[in-house]
């Protein structure tokens, strides 16, 4: 018997057991924790950090402040459903499973879809969400709770979310029934959401989680909740101001939303895990087209939510990691919706297939994305006939095929024309064809969006454009 070789053995393993034990504990510290806070329809002028001059947003400019902000960030769509489909898939808008806002019954994911949600669920997340989800009915597989969430409280269906004072709110498998709040007005949605928010990060402190807020302000209201088009408890601070009623409540809604941007930073804060926690703010597409001038909702940028215009689609988009993140930074790397998945992915040590975004942890910390982007690319329209619309950005070029220009394509440089007022199509036949390609096979034929148009409520459908 080998007496001096099986100590030697069992030493051996003994060290590699710690050695492994040693780094499963030093990878378990270095996944952050991941917190993504969405408005719905804040503007790229709309905060003080980004222009906005109207409505005071010191807790978004703080965390500007504390963190990096990017001015080249944008949606995965002009509009809410889209946008969430690509953020939570990885997936552009070609590719994406739910490509518009209508029709309402095929924005679902399916079980095959693979979310943000389920691939840091793999790697030992807990997962929450709270607000607007879009993507799936309580009675289908898209619902929150089966793409991954261990969580979710809000709104799943897209029409509910324009009722700030609804009767019920979705709460993980079942409601939080509210009856009779469409009168009294007891409850007012977002406030619940905030401290469902506030409550999973404090149980979820351990960690590591991902909390994905998906506030619906400022977004307006249903026509029979509110005349001004925006519901909110009150005006203040801007009750005095000499404006019309529905810019005193879009104002409000932005303050309530920097409000508790705010608290839930200084939660994270006050548990002692800022340098573990990667948070993110962002809007989920363009500010309305109605929003009062006064608020220059858009900035610089040309055109609204619903557009393919810089206006429509390039949003906010601020990042604070503290130790990793440069603070007070900005950065002018392109990055979009699509390429969270794969960039939490690879923070939670996950490897995401077929997709079309990139990991940008680089760029999050303030450096330079590592590989190469081919384009990036939007599209909508769908079931609206001659509105369809497709656009791709190629390094500094944005190329707009669209019902305004008569399905012409329209070429804007970026780097010296940011509000897309020269085009320079008939100048580049070159880049414009290259661009035209890459429209051509960007998508991928679905037959649920294919290009249409709407009679007497029935989708009729046509191929082309």
């Amino acid at each position: 018997m080998d007496i001096l070789g099986d100590m030697n053995r069992l030493e051996l393993m003994v060290s590699v057991c710690l050695l492994l034990g040693l780094e499963s504990q030093a990878f378990s510290a270095n996944r952050p924790n991941i917190i993504f806070i969405m408005a719905d329809d804040l503007g790229y002028g709309d905060a003080g950090c980004y222009g906005g001059e109207t409505i005071a947003t010191p807790n978004i400019d703080r965390l500007a402040k504390d963190g990096l902000r990017f001015t080249q960030a944008y949606s995965g769509g002009p509009v809410c459903t889209p946008a969430r489909a690509v953020l939570m898939t990885g997936k552009h808008n070609g590719h994406a499973p739910a490509r518009d806002n209508v029709p309402h019954y095929h924005t679902y994911l399916k079980h095959a879809d693979v979310t943000i949600a389920e691939l840091l669920k793999e790697r030992g997340y807990r997962c929450g969400g709270i607000g607007k989800w879009s993507l799936g009915d309580a009675d289908t597989e898209g619902r929150a709770t089966k793409q991954g969430f261990d969580m979710w409280f809000g709104y799943l269906n897209q029409d509910h979310a324009h009722y700030y004072y609804p009767e019920y709110l979705d709460d993980d498998e079942g409601r939080l029934e509210l009856p009779g709040n469409g009168v009294n007005r007891k409850s007012y949605a977002h406030d619940l959401m905030v401290e469902r928010a506030l409550r999973f990060v404090r149980e979820s402190k351990e960690g590591p989680f991902f909390l994905y807020a998906a506030f619906a302000l400022p977004h307006f209201s249903a026509r029979d909740e509110d005349p001004h088009g925006f519901t909110v408890p009150s005006t203040e601070p801007y009750s005095d101001r000499d404006w019309d009623p529905r810019s005193k409540k879009y104002a409000a809604m932005v303050h309530m939303l920097d409000r508790d941007v705010g608290r839930i930073v200084d939660l994270v804060n006050e548990l002692g895990l800022a340098e573990k926690t990667l948070i993110v703010f962002t809007s989920d597409n363009g500010g309305h087209k109605t929003i009062h001038k006064r608020f220059n909702t858009s900035g610089p940028l040309s055109g609204y939510k619903r557009e393919l215009t810089e206006g429509g689609i390039r949003v906010p988009f601020i990042v604070r990691w503290p130790g990793q993140t440069r603070a007070g930074g900005v950065s002018q790397e392109v990055v979009a919706f699509q390429d969270m998945l794969p960039t939490f992915g690879a923070l939670a040590g996950a490897q995401s297939h077929n997709v079309d975004g990139l990991d940008v942890g680089d760029a999050l910390k303030g450096g330079k994305i590592g590989e190469p982007r081919r384009f990036l690319y939007w599209d909508y329209g769908h079931c609206r006939g001659k509105q369809y619309s497709q656009a791709v950005r190629m390094d500094d070029w944005k190329g707009i095929r669209s019902v305004r220009s008569g399905n012409r394509m329209e070429l804007y440089d970026l780097s010296k024309d940011v509000g897309e007022t020269r085009d320079l199509a008939a100048r580049y036949p070159g880049v414009v064809k290259k661009i035209e390609a890459i429209m051509d096979e960007a998508v991928v034929p679905d037959p649920r969006y294919q290009v249409g148009t709407v009679y007497k409520g029935r989708a009729i459908w046509k191929k082309g454009l």
